[in-house]
C-alpha cells in the first residue's frame, strides 16, 4: 500500500496488462514474419483460390505453416490471460456492470478462436493431410474462419466491453475509449465477411490495429485505487 498526497492507495494484484499485450503483439508478429521468411518468396494464396493452388502452397512450405502455426496457437495464451486480468482489474477499481462479464467473454472467445485457428494451420504441415487437396482446402478454411471472424468477433466484445466500462467510468481516457469503440465496431462488422468477400478488409484492421488500442489500454488502466475509509459501527446502527 502506497499514499500519495497523504491519501492511501492499494494496488491491483495480478500480473501487469503492459507485458501482456506486448508478450501477445510479439508473437501474433512472429507468426507473421516467419510465415514470409519461411516460405522463402512462395506467392500467397486465399482460401478461396482453386484447391490445388492450395494444396501445392502447403506442400512447398511445411516448415513456414508449422512455425506460423505455433506461435498463432502461442499467442492465444497471453491474451487469455490478459483478458482475465484486465476484467479483474476493472472489479478492483469498483466497475461492477455487465461490460465485464462482456469483456471475459469476448477475450476467451477470441483466444480460444486463435487455438483453434493454429491447430487447424498446424494440420496443413502434415503431408499425408495436404496430398489431398479437398482435405486441404477445409482445413485452411477453418484456420481462416477461427483466425479471422471468430478472432475478429470476440475481439472486437472485448475492446467494446473495456470502453464501455471504463469509459462511463472514465478509468481511461476519452481517445482511448473513442479508438476501442472503432476497433469494437470493425470487429463486429467483419462478421459480414461470411457473406460478402469484401469485408473481409476488417479483419487485418480488427486484428493488428487492435493491436494498438490493446497496448494503450493496458498501459492507461490504472492499477491502484484510494483506500476506502471504514465506516464507523456506531454509524451503520444509526443508520
Amino acid at each position: 500500500m502506497k499514499s500519495i498526497n497523504s491519501r492511501p492507495l492499494i494496488f491491483h494484484r495480478g500480473p501487469r496488462l503492459v507485458p501482456l499485450a506486448l508478450v501477445y503483439t510479439a508473437l501474433a508478429i512472429a507468426g507473421v514474419i516467419s510465415a514470409v521468411i519461411l516460405r522463402h518468396g512462395a506467392p500467397f494464396v486465399t482460401p478461396y483460390g482453386h484447391p490445388a493452388e492450395i494444396q501445392r502452397f502447403f506442400a512447398a512450405s511445411p516448415t513456414a505453416v508449422q512455425v506460423s502455426a505455433f506461435f498463432l496457437f502461442g499467442s492465444a495464451v497471453p491474451l487469455g490471460i490478459f483478458t482475465a486480468t484486465i476484467v479483474s482489474q476493472l472489479r478492483f477499481l469498483g466497475v461492477r456492470a455487465a461490460g465485464t462479464y462482456i469483456t471475459l467473454f469476448g477475450g476467451f472467445l477470441a483466444s480460444f478462436a486463435l487455438v483453434l485457428s493454429g491447430l487447424s494451420m498446424w494440420v496443413l504441415s502434415v503431408p499425408d493431410v495436404v496430398t489431398t487437396p479437398g482435405l486441404a482446402h477445409a482445413f485452411y478454411f477453418f484456420s481462416f474462419l477461427f483466425g479471422g471472424a471468430a478472432f475478429s468477433v470476440g475481439f472486437g466484445l472485448l475492446a467494446a466491453g473495456v470502453s464501455v466500462t471504463a469509459g462511463i467510468t472514465r478509468r481511461l481516457s476519452r481517445p482511448v475509449v473513442i479508438f476501442g469503440f472503432v476497433i469494437a465496431v470493425a470487429g463486429e462488422l467483419s462478421a459480414l465477411s461470411l457473406l460478402f468477400y469484401p469485408a473481409s478488409f476488417l479483419l487485418p484492421l480488427t486484428r493488428y490495429v487492435g493491436i494498438v488500442w490493446l497496448i494503450l489500454a493496458a498501459a492507461k488502466l490504472p492499477r491502484s485505487r484510494e483506500v476506502r475509509p471504514a465506516v464507523p459501527q456506531q454509524e451503520v446502527q444509526s443508520a
